[in-house]
């Protein structure tokens, strides 16, 4: 059974930054990714990542402000996220999956339980 486990999530001002890291117990999959919900929202897509790390892709809400990147020594992948805005508030879930990068969470087949990120105004 391969886990993902978040980390890093917390309280910071709005403009300010967060590193939040998803450690993986193994590799079995070639993307990893990021996913966000607030209360009362859908979970939506933030970021995804592969293997190489060649590619990557963002959600157009946090292009420019964050940037994911990935460890495989360690089978941890990053989101560093800058010019942090109270609409970035959410529980930050890390995702994999095996195949390309794509966006929607049905197609992810391990999911970590979540990191609070709260950015206040």
């Amino acid at each position: 059974q391969v886990q993902l486990v978040e980390s890093g999530g917390g309280l910071v001002q709005a403009g300010g930054s967060l590193r939040v890291s998803c450690a993986a117990s193994r590799r079995t999959f070639n993307i990893m990714g990021w996913f966000r919900q607030a209360p009362g929202k859908d979970r939506e897509f933030v970021s995804a990542i592969s293997w190489s790390g060649s590619r990557s892709f963002y959600a157009d809400s946090v292009k420019g402000r964050f940037t994911i990147s990935r460890d495989n020594a360690k089978n941890t992948v990053y989101l560093q996220m800058n010019s942090l805005k109270p609409e970035d508030t959410a529980v930050y879930y890390c995702a994999a999956r095996i195949g390309v990068i794509v966006t929607s969470p049905s197609d992810y087949d391990y999911w970590g339980q979540g990191t609070q990120v709260t950015v206040s105004s």
